[in-house]
């Protein structure tokens, strides 16, 4: 087996950092993890002085939304791939520089289109970086115990970045406009990048193959037109190019899954999913996600336009979820050393399922109190399950191969946000749209937000009686979606625990 290698040459794997080092390199990766988490999540608040600017369509705001999210998945795969082969550090490096570079695309935009590719360079600097954390952290860390709490600390920052993206998003954009949640960044990356430079050390896998393009072409192709016809499909207008596009995607990644089985070297060894835990986890961090990515980006609109918070009011509201997200996070490790993967798995899963199903059976007008205890029960939920799972992976992995159990995880999670986007979101604006009065308008019928638009050209009554409908529609949508994700989680969780044995304990977690 390949073993990883230091750039002066004694094996990595062996020379543990010592002392304080250790926790100093984690921190480096969690900065950069941060704000490429933030960024899955610090539009939401944005989207509506965006809206008022540059006047997107519904259609394009999802995009603007999501897009990050779904580039940034279709990639997760090879670039793991190319940092076990190429250097975890160098890859780490030049995709944080381009991050930057993309931050400062998307912050002088002046169309729906530049703002769009801005984002998806943001994707494609993201997915350099992100895999490249957690398989770092798997060679930085060689002791299994130390490893699961370092793997805590790193879902915490995953899950904070995008809990608290509302917030910092919220605070910029009313003082400094929407552009702000992306400049934001830059002396991130800045700093970042310097300390990285001087103090990570860099890992690759000595004696590997050379990467096999037509299995990053495939796997590319594959992700993308799978979450795009997902995405379109949910709208519940699926044309027939729609259903063509998902059929494809099926094909390509099931090319994609024989070609690994006959590599000496794989992209990705698909054999890994034959493990029913790992398999288990995988899912665990995909519903975890689309379920706190859908739910950030619904209540954050929630809050702007049904309550009238102003950006920085709403991203205050949603701190339960990141604080409970952190909680969740770091008491996961010592959750698992007691019960086990299985109980902790299962524990965050029913913690989503108990939010969703509050939510929707909160009494309407929902009030804020509901939502709360909601976004807490959430924010729980997904630092026990995503933290679990993080620790499933990469443990199943050996040291030297870490960048494929950091892309197969990372593509969960970010697959789950832009999917939870995409499917609940469509399923929202399908609900709200068909319980608007059919006297109401087009444009009020796509968004609460062009409800918005036309109410301010109405006179006073009539502009009041279309706001008052479009804050209805919008509160009876939110609550179909809560009970759609109270049934797709119910089945998720049954699913996990009839995966993962009873037992089962990931390396670190239980002895």
């Amino acid at each position: 087996m390949a073993r990883a290698v230091h750039p002066t040459g004694p094996a990595a794997e062996s020379r543990p950092s010592s002392g304080s080092g250790r926790w100093v390199m984690l921190a480096v990766l969690c900065a950069s993890l941060l704000v490429v988490a933030m960024d899955a999540t610090i539009l939401n608040v944005a989207l509506p002085s965006l809206i008022d600017d540059m006047r997107p369509t519904a259609l394009q705001q999802l995009w603007i939304i999501d897009i990050y999210g779904l580039v940034l998945a279709g990639l997760l795969v090879t670039t793991g791939a190319i940092g076990d082969r190429f250097g975890r550090k160098r890859l780490f490096l030049i995709g944080f520089v381009l991050f930057g570079v993309a931050s400062v695309v998307a912050a002088t935009a002046t169309s729906p289109a530049v703002l769009i590719a801005g984002r998806v360079l943001l994707g494609i600097g993201g997915a350099m970086v992100m895999p490249s954390t957690l398989s770092l952290i798997r060679n930085i860390f060689t002791d299994p115990h130390e490893r699961t709490l370092a793997i805590g600390i790193w879902a915490a920052v995953a899950g904070a970045g995008a809990a608290i993206g509302p917030l910092v998003g919220g605070l910029l954009v009313e003082r400094y406009g929407w552009s702000a949640a992306f400049w934001v960044n830059v002396p991130v990356v800045v700093v970042t990048v310097l300390a990285g430079i001087r103090l990570l050390p860099e890992y690759k896998e000595a004696g590997a193959h050379a990467l096999d393009w037509i299995s990053a072409l495939l796997s590319v192709a594959g992700v993308v037109a799978l979450a795009w016809g997902i995405k379109h499909v949910a709208k519940g207008s699926a044309t027939v190019t729609d259903v063509a596009v998902l059929v494809v995607a099926l094909l390509l990644l099931a090319v994609f899954a024989r070609r690994q089985l006959r590599l000496p070297d794989p992209l990705l060894d698909v054999r890994l999913f034959l493990s029913r835990p790992f398999t288990a986890a995988a899912l665990v961090t995909l519903m975890a996600m689309l379920a706190a990515g859908a739910a950030l980006f619904l209540v954050s609109l929630w809050f702007q336009y049904v309550h009238g918070y102003s950006p920085f009011q709403a991203g205050l509201r949603t701190l339960p979820v990141a604080v409970a997200m952190l909680v969740g996070s770091l008491l996961a490790p010592r959750l698992m050393h007691r019960l086990g993967v299985r109980a902790v798995m299962g524990i965050g899963l029913l913690g989503l399922l108990a939010g969703f199903l509050l939510l929707a059976l909160a009494p309407q007008p929902t009030s804020y109190g509901y939502v709360a205890v909601f976004l807490a029960s959430l924010g729980f939920g997904d630092g026990l399950a995503v933290t679990s799972a993080a620790a499933v992976m990469v443990s199943a992995v050996p040291a030297a191969r870490a960048g494929q159990a950091g892309a197969v995880s990372e593509t969960s999670y970010e697959l789950g946000v832009g999917l939870g986007v995409a499917l609940l979101g469509s399923i929202h604006g399908a609900v709200y749209a068909a319980r608007m009065p059919d006297t109401a308008p087009p444009l009020a019928h796509e968004s609460i937000g062009g409800a918005k638009e036309v109410a301010e050209t109405l006179p006073g009554s009539a502009g009041e009686g279309l706001l008052d409908a479009a804050r209805s529609a919008f509160d009876g949508a939110l609550t179909t979606t809560s009970y759609v994700s109270v049934g797709i989680v119910a089945v998720v969780t049954v699913l996990v625990l009839w995966l993962v044995p009873r037992g089962f304990r990931a390396s670190g977690s239980g002895h």
